[in-house]
């Protein structure tokens, strides 16, 4: 990792040797096409065609894989690069072990293709128990699980796994790289979206795979390049601009979820409250040690539907919307996502908002909502 902090590395990730009369970050290159060597083809330039090749996707690629520490690969979504992830990797035959707990779709590309396909799917927990992975081709970890935010020991996890002969994965996109660096950690790739809190104003969609094998990186270019799973010139663009403030907004987000958090845990109307930060969360222990920074997002139930939507209505500054780590507070109700969670089970992202005004608001709210 650089000697540098978290807010100067973030400000300067993957720009390019300044030059006089140039900008900072140079604008988004569009081209389907590049001109061409007519005797060496494209083996003259970096570039030939836009579906593998374009400088301002490259430019974000490096400045990931900086705050990762490892070599970096876009794709248009979070969804696109875990399941390009998944597909490079696995081969019929293949066992895969997956969060149960995790993110929903992910479980749903499992049961509906890769079982279609001839992987043998096993669910565990986020905290566990897992099973043993003898036998196993790769492990994937989501912690904090989303919506859950119960957390693995990616060390331990990842130790034993490699001495089952196992590849291990992690979902990073709760946490981001200025959370935890799942590779620094013993694993083998990182998965995540960036379309959550990495870039942050809910403007663009984003994944991305990261990792210091060579192996595993050209097999995830490899498919991303046939498939054309790639964000456009612009997207990337966005994503690298909004990189340049994820160390302050993450900083302003988790204060603001500690506030919060704190409100939750002193009222009788609220259950389940969970958030890695709080020494008395279940995942606190963990949390402490392994991560550098607990993420903006905490979980609640308020008992069922009908006064979850009471509390969107009553709130005026916690937008009813799903995604995370923007700038905006939002909240949404997971169950009719799909996710297995009880009817009353609300997933709050904390914006960028003041504390004080969050608190009010969300204390009226649920007042409001009795």
């Amino acid at each position: 990792m650089s000697e540098h902090q978290d807010g100067t590395r973030c400000v300067r990730a993957g720009l390019p040797e300044p030059a006089p009369g140039q900008p900072f970050l140079p604008g988004p290159v569009f081209a389907a096409p590049y001109h061409l060597d007519p005797w060496a083809g494209p083996a003259a330039a970096p570039d030939g065609y836009g579906r593998p090749d374009n400088p301002t996707r490259r430019l974000l690629e490096a400045a990931v894989g900086e705050l990762e520490g490892g070599e970096c690969r876009v794709f248009a979504s979070g969804q696109a690069a875990i399941t390009g992830l998944l597909l490079a990797v696995l081969r019929p035959g293949d066992t895969v072990v997956l969060p149960s707990d995790g993110y929903f779709p992910v479980r749903a590309f499992a049961a509906d293709t890769l079982e279609g396909v001839g992987v043998r799917v096993l669910l565990a927990p986020t905290a566990g128990p897992h099973p043993a992975f003898d036998g196993v081709r790769l492990v994937l970890l989501e912690t904090p699980a989303n919506p859950g935010l119960d957390v693995a020991d990616v060390a331990a996890l990842s130790a034993r796994a490699h001495e089952a002969g196992a590849l291990v994965a992690v979902d990073n996109t709760t946490a981001t790289p200025l959370g935890q660096r799942p590779l620094d950690l013993g694993a083998d790739v990182v998965v995540a979206s960036g379309t959550k809190a990495l870039t942050g104003h809910s403007d663009l969609l984003l994944g991305y795979v990261a990792t210091r094998s060579a192996e595993l990186r050209d097999a995830v270019t490899a498919w991303r390049n046939a498939t054309g799973a790639v964000p456009g010139a612009f997207d990337a663009w966005l994503a690298h601009r909004s990189l340049a403030t994820l160390d302050l907004r993450l900083a302003r987000q988790t204060a603001n979820a500690r506030a919060l958090a704190e409100l939750l845990a002193g009222r009788d109307d609220v259950t389940g409250l969970r958030w890695p930060g709080l020494p008395g969360d279940p995942a606190h222990a963990v949390a402490a040690v392994q991560m550098r920074r607990i993420p903006g997002v905490l979980s609640f139930d308020l008992g069922d539907a009908g006064r979850v939507a009471r509390f969107l209505d009553a709130a005026r500054l916690v937008a009813a919307a799903t995604s995370f780590g923007g700038l905006h507070t939002s909240a949404d109700r997971r169950a009719q996502w799909g996710d297995d969670t009880p009817p009353g089970f609300v997933r709050l992202s904390c914006g960028v908002e003041d504390a004080v005004d969050l608190v009010a608001d969300v204390a009226a709210a649920l007042d409001a909502s009795r």
